[in-house]
């Protein structure tokens, strides 16, 4: 088993999470066209190439839990890295992104 990334967490971890109502926000970085073929629900939508001019709406989130998710989770680990360099003590990626969301927790969401 490979050693876990500790700026990731897994999918169904993430669900666990919304089950129990857990505070926490989840970021959507993906772009707006993505985010509008299929999201995760009560997900926040901040893509990436926005990130620097847009922070400011995050301000309020920077003791919060966040979980950041993406495709894939590339873009979301290049988030979560850019955003704990930049004064947020809690964010994780989501591993996998909403493909691997979709596979493991969700069928009925739409792949791409």
């Amino acid at each position: 088993m490979p050693h876990e990334n500790p700026l990731e967490t897994s999918p169904q971890e993430v669900k666990n999470r919304l089950d129990r109502k857990d505070d926490f926000v989840l970021l959507d970085c993906r772009e707006q066209g993505e985010y509008d073929l299929v999201h995760i629900e009560n997900s926040r939508l901040l893509p990436m190439s926005e990130l620097e001019t847009r922070v400011g709406e995050l301000g309020d989130l920077k003791e919060k839990e966040i979980v950041v998710y993406c495709h894939h989770g590339r873009r979301s680990m290049m988030v979560t890295t850019w955003m704990l360099a930049h004064g947020f003590s809690h964010v994780k990626s989501m591993a996998g992104g909403i493909d691997r969301w979709s596979e493991e927790i969700d069928p009925s969401l739409q792949r791409y």
